[in-house]
């Protein structure tokens, strides 16, 4: 019975999806999250290897190892955040307290300079386009 429910379930997936494998896939995978016998029928002959895997996992330490990787990232990920919270907020402050702070667009006390002169090319190039539209 089950494997006959996981066959009709994927025929049904496959004409949903147009033939589209990966589309059935996905479907089938929503559809096995919400009916407990599809997944029961799907995972059915596989349960004993997932079960040797985990079991192996907790065995060896390697879940423990995760965890605490997995908690130490948080952490970090925690830490950094809140340190470049901090640091925006100290930096604009002494911004803001400082007399010499920086205005935008001077930011090298460099006077605003004049625009130097076209080269010939440049004003050659610029001629010859407006011959053109006057031409057409």
């Amino acid at each position: 019975m089950s494997l006959e429910y996981v066959e009709r379930k994927i025929v049904e997936a496959l004409k949903l999806s147009n033939g589209n494998a990966a589309g059935a896939r996905q479907q089938v995978i929503a559809w096995s999250l919400e009916d407990p016998e599809l997944l029961k029928a799907l995972t059915k002959s596989h349960l004993t290897g997932i079960v040797a895997y985990n079991i192996e996992r907790v065995v060896s330490g390697r879940a423990e190892k995760a965890r605490q990787k997995q908690m130490e990232a948080v952490e970090t990920k925690a830490k950094e955040e809140s340190k470049k919270e901090g640091d925006f907020g100290f930096e604009l402050l002494k911004a803001v307290a400082s007399s010499s702070s920086e205005v935008f667009g001077l930011e090298h006390n460099a006077p605003m300079g004049r625009r130097g002169q076209a080269s010939q090319d440049h004003v050659d190039a610029i001629r010859a386009l407006a011959n053109k539209k006057k031409e057409s």
